[in-house]
């Protein structure tokens, strides 16, 4: 599969997604429910979701579908591809008319992204990444910060963990995390952030456009004893999770795995 060919559908359809999305978010039309989960989920997201689905399995039927807004199948645990995807990830932020929302597409293959394309319609940011080829912001080519944890500028995660980590970040400032976990990913990988911790329950479709994104510049994001995540698995919920550069990742693990550190 040529990789940048299928970006290059994948931009084109996200852009097309955000102008819908546009539409909606500007109108005020949100008609917003609650799904099973109290998570609210509006107009908008099921438009995005069958929008998004028409175009991108019109490239190539044999590839699986993960999606936030579409019941789970099967199916796509027998597929080698599965594209993966949040209509829109920040639903409350979308809802609030606040600008902190982004749709999510991910083409995963052999459980790892490939591919990936991050747009956050509102301010017209637009990330993405190959495997391989870097990443970039507005094409411009993204680098994730690094150094010592004494270093770290730039915080974000639960408060606990940040005070239990303050000697060895003095100068960190503990930055509110946005509603969409892709976009703060995705600013990680821009070096805005320095380090980003995530609770548990991410699901997929949150994580793995921002996860090669990140990876593409440089940075990690890994589970708190160092695994890398594997996609397109039976379960897509996922551990609480560390992004940084790379040696602000190793010791962040170490300091986990030693128990200097805990997740609430």
């Amino acid at each position: 599969m040529d990789l940048f060919k299928a970006r290059d559908l994948m931009v084109g359809a996200i852009l097309e997604a955000g102008l819908i999305a546009l539409r909606f978010f500007k109108a005020g039309n949100i008609n917003q429910s609650l799904k099973p989960d109290q998570s609210p989920v509006t107009a908008a997201d099921l438009a995005l979701e069958a929008f998004l689905r028409g175009r991108l399995t019109s490239f190539r039927p044999d590839i699986g579908w993960l999606s936030e807004e579409r019941p789970d199948s099967s199916h796509r645990l027998s597929c080698r591809r599965v594209w993966i995807v949040d209509p829109i990830d920040g639903t409350r932020s979308f809802v609030a008319g606040t600008d902190e929302w982004t749709i999510s597409l991910a083409l995963v293959e052999d459980g790892r992204p490939v591919a990936a394309v991050l747009f956050r319609p509102a301010t017209d940011d637009l990330y993405d990444a190959v495997l391989g080829g870097g990443s970039s912001l507005n094409g411009q080519r993204l680098s994730v910060s690094d150094g010592s944890l004494e270093s770290v500028r730039a915080f974000t995660g639960p408060k606990k963990v940040m005070q239990e980590a303050a000697a060895d970040m003095p100068e960190a400032v503990w930055i509110r995390s946005s509603s969409s976990l892709a976009l703060r990913l995705a600013l990680l990988a821009t070096g805005a952030i320095d380090t980003a911790l995530v609770k548990a329950g991410a699901r997929d479709w949150d994580i793995a456009a921002a996860d090669l994104i990140l990876s593409e510049a440089g940075g990690y994001l890994t589970t708190t004893d160092g695994a890398r995540l594997v996609y397109n698995g039976l379960s897509v919920s996922r551990p609480a999770l560390i992004g940084a550069g790379p040696r602000r990742h190793a010791a962040f693990v170490s300091a986990f795995r030693a128990g200097i550190l805990h997740f609430e």
